[in-house]
């Protein structure tokens, strides 16, 4: 649900949801608003601090963190490229989400990073 919102959806509803539920939901975000049940909104907030407790590297999706591990190994854009049958540039793309979301600006941070957890 939250990577839903994250990539613009403007609401949210489990498939459940009662039929007056959807119709509140259906009008408020054709008049421009947001959207999440009450339900959804109460399991967010309880689930809060368990995201704000998160190791940086366990808020990479499975590919960043595919992609974390090779260049903490010291492999090249162009050799996971290969390895991972997709474009230097995209892999380039991938580096950088890595850099941003675990506010690093170096490889050898990364490598240090995943020497001081265990992930290599």
């Amino acid at each position: 649900m939250i990577r839903a919102l994250k990539n613009g959806a403007s609401g949210y509803l489990s498939k459940d949801t009662a039929s007056e539920e959807l119709l509140m939901a259906v009008q408020k975000v054709s008049a421009g608003g947001k959207y999440i049940s009450p339900t959804l909104a109460e399991n967010i907030a309880l689930n809060f601090d368990r995201e704000t407790t998160k190791l940086s590297h366990e808020l990479l999706s499975p590919r960043e963190f595919e992609i974390l591990i090779k260049l903490a190994n010291g492999m090249g854009l162009s050799e996971i490229g290969l390895e991972l049958f997709i474009s230097n540039k995209t892999v380039s793309t991938y580096r950088s989400r890595i850099m941003e979301k675990m506010n690093f600006s170096k490889n050898t941070e990364l490598a240090k990073y995943c020497i001081e957890h265990d992930l290599i």
